[in-house]
């Protein structure tokens, strides 16, 4: 049985790990923490979960975790950087669901998240946890860095196509839209229902941290710098990511590529490829591990859409640090995540 702590466990990927370790075979979740809630069982603070998780949350401090295999932190950026080493010289697995080691460079990190990288040198070590890339690296990889959510549904959406060289990598568009959820379970007034409900906007324009990590994995698929234009926009409900990803094709045709995506993802059982002239519904992947995409060419132009849709909370967080672990420890990659969308 698998030890895992959860370093953050009241926030809303925190929970969301906990909801899906709770019913994992091969798993035991022996530590969460929570400074606030020291002391008070896990399943006071989250009725949900009440004959699922009866641990008291603890202080994230490294005595408790040190009887852990796997320690997942659900933490706001600057927190795993501070834990990691410790944890990684005990033996102990570091999954990090925050984006203190989705970087290469520590200096441009330093640059988007305003503060000093504490141990840079463990970058080169940390592998991106994007399964339907890294697959063979996550396997023997002690530190894994979970991909943010806009990162994990862009990727997913434009991978076949750089990776084929099919369209122009200086002008792709990466047109996002999320739930509120992305911003986390903290008490901020842009996140409050009265001021997200009936209404709906772009933010970030100008930069958003996601920025570098999408053009950082971008260019790796395409072998080559990649111009990237991203928008995010915040919209009136809970969960979910939509892409609208844009490209400039050069000389393949819808049906080709149809078929190019479908034979990509063919054996991948996160991500599905929607039939032709299929528009993805945020609502169809709800609380599951899925990606689902379709692709489109308007008019027969040369521009290609490509859709693709995830729960934030799970294939953007959650979830895919769970199909990580699973990989790491030799389990079936689908094992505890095998779970239908939310319908309605």
């Amino acid at each position: 049985m698998i030890r895992a702590g959860i370093v953050g466990g009241t926030g809303y990927t925190g929970v969301e790990l906990l909801r899906i370790l709770a019913l994992h075979t091969e798993v035991e979740v022996a530590v969460v923490t929570s400074r606030a809630d020291t002391g008070v069982r896990v399943d006071v603070v989250y009725p949900s979960l009440r004959g699922y998780c009866d641990v008291l949350f603890c202080a994230p401090e490294l005595e408790a975790l040190r009887q852990c295999d796997v320690v997942f932190f659900a933490t706001p950026n600057g927190t795993a950087m501070l834990m990691a080493e410790q944890l990684l010289a005990l033996g102990i697995k570091v999954i990090d669901l925050s984006a203190d080691f989705r970087f290469k460079d520590a200096k441009e990190w330093s640059h988007w998240y305003g503060m000093e990288h504490a141990c840079p040198d463990l970058l080169a070590e940390a592998v991106y946890g994007l399964p339907e890339v890294n697959r063979k690296a996550i396997r023997q990889a002690n530190l894994v860095a979970c991909p943010g959510c806009y990162p994990t549904a862009v990727q997913l959406g434009f991978l076949p196509l750089l990776e084929n060289n099919l369209i122009n990598v200086d002008h792709l568009i990466a047109d996002v839209k999320s739930g509120v959820s992305g911003a986390g379970r903290k008490a901020e007034l842009s996140s409050l229902m009265s001021e997200t409900g009936e209404s709906f906007k772009a933010y970030a324009v100008s930069g958003h941290r996601h920025l570098p990590e999408i053009r950082q994995e971008l260019t790796l698929a395409a072998k080559q710098p990649v111009g990237l234009t991203f928008v995010p926009h915040l919209t009136p409900m809970i969960r979910g990511i939509h892409a609208t990803l844009y490209g400039q094709l050069s000389g393949a045709t819808l049906a080709d590529i149809q078929s190019l995506y479908e034979q990509r993802y063919n054996n991948e059982p996160f991500v599905e490829v929607l039939a032709r002239g299929s528009h993805p519904d945020t609502r169809n992947v709800r609380g599951s591990n899925q990606c689902h995409i379709s692709i489109h060419q308007p008019q027969g132009a040369q521009t290609i859409v490509v859709l693709s849709v995830i729960d934030n909370l799970v294939k953007g967080a959650a979830g895919q640090a769970v199909q990580n672990m699973n990989m790491i420890f030799g389990l079936k990659e689908n094992m505890g995540l095998r779970v239908i969308a939310l319908y309605p």
